[in-house]
């Protein structure tokens, strides 16, 4: 079996993460993975361990129409057996056109729960013979907006349970982040970007604040919001308990450090922080939207609430902050369910069983 793999992403995000993850597990299985990328992504130095062979593109832009070309011409040097296509970079259609013309089954995975107009969903997915979904909420989503279930298949992502084994090294966080020793540590893992719901954090904080002063608040990512949110931090004068801290490479170093993991988003279609911070023993307190059900289950490993309400986010975060016993206990529970419901391995055999579906029905 032979597949062919486009990722058009720049960087090494939970999206990318996953394709490395599945070319490498489907390696170990004997499967002959080729992965298209674009020319400077970091995931084409990444990949070089694992795929049988990279090319890398060029793609300028979402419209790039040339693409279509250019993919079509590696398809027929390589002709594998499937094309599977990770990205919605502008690659789910091109990519799909490029590979329904060379005559090929076609696979998109979709990742995100960011809704559709009927007009792109009536066309765009008549260009894939299956989609992968990476939570029951997605697939809800598309069944909801026309696509017939019978075509969407449901593959959790997955996590490097091993890289999140980490214990904490409480001396060396507080100096990297130069905090008071006696720090309560919360962090959220997210683009600044409006979906993922900062500002409703950061609205809770002084709530948070007048039961637990010694509570600091690390936010890891960059985004367009970063500004605002620093503007909106010193207006509500706590300027002194938020750190923007930008991209890490050592987050799975930090996360066994946390007290406590929170995603306010207004929608996601998984969570791969969450999936992170379960796998580290962190408790979590999370909005009860798209996905992030699968991972946070109420009361056992962190806490639900509902979106955009920086009341009910403030009161999961004390709670849980007060009682140091039953935050050790969610933290227990989310390690047992990344174990059984999101490891690698179980994610490649996912992907493969659609696979081996879809090339039967030649």
């Amino acid at each position: 079996m032979k597949i062919l793999h486009v990722e058009t992403g720049k960087n090494i995000y939970g999206g990318a993460l996953q394709v490395l993850y599945l070319i490498k597990g489907l390696r170990e299985r004997g499967i002959y993975s080729i992965l298209v990328c674009t020319a400077g992504s970091k995931i084409f130095s990444e990949a070089k361990a694992f795929a049988d062979k990279i090319y890398a593109i060029p793609m300028r832009g979402d419209v790039d129409i040339l693409f279509i070309w250019r993919l079509m011409r590696i398809i027929k040097k390589e002709n594998p057996d499937i094309v599977h296509l990770h990205s919605r970079r502008g690659a789910d259609v091109l990519g799909g056109i490029a590979s329904k013309l060379s005559g090929l089954k076609t696979i998109l995975t979709r990742r995100v729960d960011n809704p559709e107009s009927p007009f792109i969903v009536t066309h765009k997915y008549r260009l894939y013979d299956k989609v992968i979904v990476i939570s029951e909420g997605i697939k809800n989503i598309l069944n909801q907006e026309g696509i017939p279930l019978e075509k969407i298949e449901c593959v959790h992502s997955a996590i490097d349970l091993e890289r999140y084994s980490i214990s904490c090294n409480k001396g060396w966080i507080i100096k990297e982040f130069d905090l008071p020793s006696s720090s309560k540590l919360i962090g959220v893992i997210a683009q600044l970007i409006k979906r993922k719901g900062h500002i409703y954090l950061i609205k809770a904080i002084p709530e948070v604040l007048n039961f637990f002063p010694e509570a600091r608040f690390i936010f890891f990512g960059k985004g367009y919001l970063e500004d605002e949110l620093r503007r909106l931090c010193k207006i509500m004068e706590i300027e002194n308990y938020v750190i923007f801290a930008g991209f890490r490479n050592d987050i799975d170093r930090i996360l066994s450090c946390l007290d406590l993991l929170v995603h306010p988003a207004e929608m996601e279609g998984l969570g791969v922080s969450l999936l992170q911070a379960s796998a580290s023993g962190a408790p979590i307190v999370a909005a009860d939207v798209g996905g992030i059900p699968e991972i946070v289950k109420d009361g056992i490993n962190g806490f639900l609430v509902p979106p955009k309400n920086p009341g009910e986010i403030a009161k999961a975060i004390i709670k849980v902050l007060s009682n140091p016993a039953l935050a050790k206990e969610m933290g227990r529970a989310g390690r047992r369910i990344v174990e059984k419901e999101f490891s690698i391995d179980k994610m490649v055999n996912g992907n493969l069983l659609v696979y081996k579906e879809i090339l039967k029905k030649r």
